[in-house]
């Protein structure tokens, strides 16, 4: 049996060449040749084989559509992201950026897995299997029967899956295994993408669930080429700042779930605890109302949380700034012209800041409405009522939007306590909502007058 060669492919036009070149000789075409393996066997060997086995054609009306079987992994938070559980031949791929906490959270979720019954491996390419057994003694795991191989060789490792059929198997992480079938080094693009491929193709035909730990660069996206996102089932993001004890877990893509569901977990002595109450984080506590100070009910994938804004206006010189953090800052631009075309109120020689309480990140416009109340609070210097909460989208035009789900976001409002909620007027609910008095509006000037007559 001949053995396989590395040839280096064209991505213009697929013509390949035995050593890399800056020039394609076929189509002149710059910087295009990628690493690859061409294998000399006939057709008996297909290194390029279909995840699944090849059907007849049919209608899709008449395909047989079943739930996939879930398997909780013991952890509420991850398993909301994951949509209920682990699904049998899934692959998932989860980054985030260096002590984070991916290993400690997949360590921790693999002995919960292993307790229930679940054969589970976890494959270590950063770390001896000692470093692996001293953390799971630093969680409070010491007689976890977690099984754990030491390699970065994708062909021992395929060996080991197919020779011990665990139930779930975590990689960490992919830049850290290689094939020799290629001569680039661990983590270059051809590697990373021929390794995930293999694995890929080992889950979907073992029925093994595979986690896939992946390095983030420093713009926070994962690493290598962006295939390895769209080869995959479920992309996960770890999001937090290391100086916090809170850490998020985002859905960025999902074949079984919701997408942008988070979970939300404290790291603790013992490793990650799931945060039952998140909203909890997010609002600060204040022993009175401050000015610059107004919360709004987000939306986080099918889960609704209350999000403290602040605002700071002071005065500025001749070139104010304008400055967000968890929002978008060039809305923030847009949101000051609305508030003094339509509202009269002036920032234009004003500095302002406007924050999201607890690093996280808004990205749904129902935000607007919070925040011009913020800003108009804080420039007045006059608090907004206790127990107060608004959310809405606001337009060029002045008019308020309603936004999505917003009975959803008003029970859970009333179910922390808070008594007063300004919303646009097409999200005010049919039936009283009890505990809470909802004050409907269109307009950005019927908001504030709302306001003033509360103060």
């Amino acid at each position: 049996m001949a053995k396989d060669k590395t040839v280096f492919t064209c991505n213009a036009c697929g013509g390949t060449s035995p050593k890399w070149l800056g020039k394609c000789p076929h189509c002149q075409a710059w910087n295009t040749l990628i690493e690859s393996v061409a294998s000399s066997d006939a057709p008996a060997k297909n290194r390029f084989a279909s995840l699944a086995k090849t059907a007849e054609v049919a209608v899709l009306s008449d395909i047989e559509a079943s739930d996939v079987d879930r398997t909780p992994t013991g952890h509420e938070e991850l398993d909301r992201v994951l949509g209920g559980g682990m699904v049998e031949g899934g692959v998932v791929l989860i980054g985030g950026d260096p002590g984070i906490g991916k290993s400690t959270l997949l360590l921790q979720a693999l002995d919960s897995l292993q307790r229930q019954g679940k054969s589970t491996l976890y494959v270590t390419g950063e770390e001896s299997g000692a470093q692996v057994a001293l953390r799971s003694r630093r969680l409070g795991l010491d007689h976890s029967q977690v099984k754990v191989l030491a390699e970065i060789q994708l062909e021992k490792i395929l060996a080991t899956l197919d020779a011990h059929r665990p139930d779930v198997a975590v990689i960490d992480s992919i830049q850290t295994v290689y094939s020799e079938q290629l001569t680039s080094a661990p983590g270059s693009v051809a590697q990373v993408r021929e390794c995930a491929a293999h694995l890929t193709r080992a889950a979907k035909a073992s029925g093994t669930a595979i986690v896939l730990v992946g390095h983030v660069t420093k713009d926070g996206t994962l690493a290598g080429p962006r295939v390895l996102e769209h080869m995959v089932d479920t992309v996960l993001y770890f999001e937090g700042d290391t100086h916090s004890q809170f850490r998020l877990v985002r859905a960025i893509k999902n074949r079984f779930g919701a997408v942008n569901e988070i979970g939300v977990f404290a790291m603790t002595e013992k490793g990650l605890k799931g945060v039952s109450n998140p909203s909890a984080i997010f609002l600060s506590q204040h022993a009175e109302p401050v000015p610059g100070s107004c919360v709004m009910v987000t939306l986080e994938g099918t889960r609704p949380m209350l999000v403290e804004i602040q605002a700071l206006v002071d005065s500025g010189g001749p070139s104010p700034r304008r400055l967000s953090v968890g929002l978008d800052k060039d809305r923030l631009a847009m949101l000051l012209a609305v508030l003094h075309r339509h509202a009269g109120v002036a920032c234009m020689d004003q500095d302002v800041f406007v924050n999201a309480v607890g690093g996280v990140r808004i990205s749904e416009p129902a935000a607007d409405l919070a925040v011009l109340l913020s800003i108009t609070s804080s420039l007045r210097g006059r608090a907004l009522p206790k127990g107060f909460l608004a959310f809405g989208e606001v337009g060029l035009a002045g008019e308020v939007r309603p936004a999505p789900r917003g009975q959803e976001r008003l029970k859970e409002a009333a179910k922390l306590g808070f008594s007063v909620a300004v919303v646009p007027r097409a999200n005010a609910p049919k039936k009283p909502i009890e505990g809470l008095t909802i004050h409907a509006v269109e307009r950005v000037e019927e908001a504030m007058e709302v306001v003033r007559s509360l103060a």
